[in-house]
């Protein structure tokens, strides 16, 4: 199945990547191009803008992922096709916790799956959870680089405009979680599912207790936190794959 082109993607195997980036936002791949050298641009059909580059002579894969669950789900099932083995979100996050701040980078290790994409695919026990040598790799090329990060559980969902925003919000920070999205759960699930190793790092553009919109419109206008946590987190996701390239 690798070999025909992929209908959403439009991506073969003939690429031969084990490691990709999935940022939501296409003007992304745009940022992480800068990191790479002998790039080459793909594709770009829909929300999903493809791009190929080198770092430290390593070929990663970057494509875009759109908005929410669906879209993402069908990004990771397209590059299992075409023999994609290892998976990095870089996106990005609300923070849920008053000690977590705008810039400030979420590593998931587990996601409370509180959106419809991985109902679709199985029972809701399913746990939703990172690979824990990604996530050791990330947290060290973190902390090397002294960017400050926050390694818990996160929640993603289905909207940003329900009527209950404000409580719901409420009611899982007071359980602990640490921030929210809407594509980390689906990006764990169906990657075990169809055995890919899977991590999130989230950078915070929206504040706990701030406001969604201004938030967003910061990271798009390029306000300083957030644009500089988005840089992190392309350099520490680059820098965990860098470091097990010869252990995977």
């Amino acid at each position: 199945m690798g070999t025909e082109m992929q209908p959403h993607l439009q991506l073969t195997e003939e690429i031969q990547a084990k490691y990709a980036l999935l940022p939501g936002d296409p003007k992304r791949v745009d940022q992480v191009k800068k990191h790479f050298h002998n790039v080459k641009e793909l594709a770009f059909n829909r929300e999903y803008k493809s791009i190929i580059g080198e770092y430290k002579g390593i070929p990663v894969l970057v494509v875009s992922t759109g908005i929410g669950g669906p879209s993402a789900g069908i990004a990771v099932e397209e590059l299992a096709n075409i023999g994609v083995t290892t998976l990095i979100r870089v996106g990005s996050s609300g923070s849920m916790q008053n000690h977590i701040h705008l810039g400030d980078l979420i590593v998931a290790t587990g996601a409370v799956r509180d959106e419809g994409t991985t109902n679709a695919y199985i029972e809701a026990g399913f746990p939703a959870v990172a690979d824990d040598q990604l996530v050791s790799a990330i947290r060290a090329a973190a902390s090397k680089k002294n960017i400050p990060y926050h390694t818990g559980i996160v929640r993603s969902h289905d909207s940003f405009y329900t009527d209950k925003e404000e409580q719901i919000e409420d009611y899982w920070s007071r359980r602990r979680v640490l921030g929210s999205d809407m594509e980390t759960s689906t990006l764990f699930v169906v990657g075990a599912l169809r055995g890919i190793r899977t991590a999130s790092i989230l950078n915070v553009v929206v504040p706990s207790k701030g406001n969604l919109q201004s938030g967003i419109n910061d990271l798009v206008d390029g306000e300083s936190l957030p644009i500089q946590g988005e840089r992190y987190s392309i350099q520490v996701a680059l820098e965990a794959i860098a470091s097990i390239h010869n252990t995977f």
